[in-house]
């Protein structure tokens, strides 16, 4: 038979052979040099790629086409074609600006290019059952297009639910478009997909045009589309942290009670939500949308919201940049919630400035872990925080999944976003910021409930971890910018 070995003598007895692999390697280590050189955004991470590549050019230059090279230049052109920087126009136009808001936080609304819209009404729904009972809500109700956004989207009990509930709609005649990300919902089977289309229903994976992604799968791991919106008829939105899996209603016998939060907008919010649905929408299939404002924009509430996107088709670490202001700017007290947290040296040293100004800085963590690496390096970011004098919680009631910051009683958030790095330049993200005294009040609420259901972390336990368990948290974290 003909063996391993066998091959490896034939590659070996041609040295033309041998020598045109490795002059395409180190071509291939030339390239990626350049190009990253040319997109460098910090020099330590840069050196390490380009001393990497330059020592050992395999398999680093494969290594770096799956985690430096980004993908995206198409998605933000297709963006500045679409008139993203339109938006405040159309606001304007609208006469829903909240200018008062807008000029007082000038980074997010830059950020965002939105400005904070007034005339909203907000409602914080908190775990599984109140998340999907609105949001069910909403999908029948609607009586003109639906687009529904989830990065996971299973074939279970309750996605059925919502796929039934899709089709009912789309035999009244309601357009329905479905968009997934190509990773996180892997397991998808064919035959979810095929109910949905047979019903009229499109449906797409944020990867499926791009025909170099789908062939070099390992970019796909890397770059994630992690929003979660639904938008009924332009007036109604749901943004939050909960995926379409059984797991978020805590049916999940391995993590029990699935702690998560999602939140309502209704108002001229909701377009924001749409025409963020409406980029990833093109991207994934090049099918252009012209999604037409309600016929009468309803002004339901006095609550002004910010819509804010992120990803990496910025030209900067812009979700980044928009959190170390708002930290910069706490004064009396940061509450950060996520399941993951793995920050930058930029988000770490503005967290030791909040705690050194007096600012009461407290990191609400899940006590138990779903993604094992990710839980080893944000345990040891965790712990120098505490080193530090900083609080941190840790959620012991089933599994901690939402995503909320609040910042005194000037600025609640709510998204999708996590506190890492992937979360703020690799993942595409949702965020919705909010400045009115009744959301802040009611995730303030929220919060306090939380942390009766957590411990703290005292100096005595992150002191005296055993020796293995701080090797592999270490270890972990060195591969914080990847995680």
């Amino acid at each position: 038979m003909f063996g391993i070995d066998d091959i490896l003598r034939a590659i070996v007895a041609d040295l033309h052979l041998v020598a045109a692999i490795m002059a395409a390697i180190y071509l291939l280590a030339l390239i990626c040099a350049v190009r990253e050189i040319f997109n460098s955004r910090t020099s330590q991470g840069s050196i390490a790629w380009l001393l990497s590549l330059a020592l050992l050019p395999f398999p680093t230059a494969f290594l770096y086409m799956i985690f430096g090279w980004k993908f995206f230049d198409d998605y933000a052109t297709d963006r500045i074609k679409n008139g993203r920087a339109e938006r405040p126009l159309r606001a304007r136009d609208l006469a829903l600006i909240d200018r008062e808001t807008t000029e007082k936080w000038p980074v997010q609304a830059q950020v965002s290019e939105l400005p904070f819209l007034h005339g909203n009404d907000v409602e914080v729904l908190i775990d599984g059952k109140a998340t999907f009972d609105s949001i069910f809500a909403g999908i029948d109700a609607a009586q003109d297009y639906l687009l529904i956004q989830f990065y996971i989207l299973r074939d279970d009990s309750i996605g059925q639910q919502l796929a039934q509930r899709l089709i009912a709609k789309a035999k009244e005649g309601v357009e329905i478009l479905v968009l997934y990300d190509d990773i996180g919902s892997t397991g998808m089977p064919k035959r979810f997909r095929t109910q949905l289309r047979e019903a009229g229903i499109k449906i797409a994976g944020f990867n499926q045009r791009h025909k170099f992604l789908r062939l070099y799968g390992p970019t796909r791991i890397n770059y994630r589309n992690h929003r979660k919106i639904v938008v009924a008829d332009g007036k109604h939105a749901w943004v939050g942290g909960h995926n379409v899996g059984d797991e978020y209603l805590g049916k999940n016998p391995k993590f029990g009670h699935w702690r998560d939060t999602h939140v309502r907008v209704s108002g001229p919010a909701a377009l924001g939500c749409a025409l963020l649905f409406r980029e990833d929408w093109e991207w994934a299939t090049g099918e252009r949308l012209h999604p037409t404002p309600p016929k009468q924009l309803d002004t339901p509430g006095d609550r002004s919201v910010l819509v804010m996107g992120s990803g990496p088709a910025d030209k900067l670490e812009e979700c980044a940049i928009a959190y170390v202001d708002l930290i910069g700017r706490a004064r009396h007290r940061l509450w950060i919630v996520s399941p993951y947290f793995v920050p930058d040296t930029d988000i770490r040293t503005a967290l030791f400035a909040a705690r050194l100004r007096g600012v009461d800085v407290r990191i609400m963590l899940p006590d138990n872990p779903d993604h094992a690496l990710v839980w080893l390096a944000s345990m040891a970011h965790a712990d120098a925080m505490v080193e530090h004098g900083i609080s941190v919680y840790r959620y012991t009631d089933g599994f901690l999944h939402q995503k909320v910051v609040l910042m005194d009683d000037e600025m609640a958030t709510i998204g999708s976003v996590n506190f890492d790095n992937r979360s703020f330049a690799i993942n595409f993200e949702i965020t919705l910021w909010f400045t009115d005294s009744k959301t802040i009040e009611a995730v303030e609420t929220m919060l306090i409930e939380d942390f009766k259901a957590c411990r703290e972390v005292s100096s005595a336990e992150v002191g005296t971890r055993p020796v293995t368990l701080y090797f592999l948290n270490q270890a972990a974290r060195l591969l914080s910018p990847v995680l």
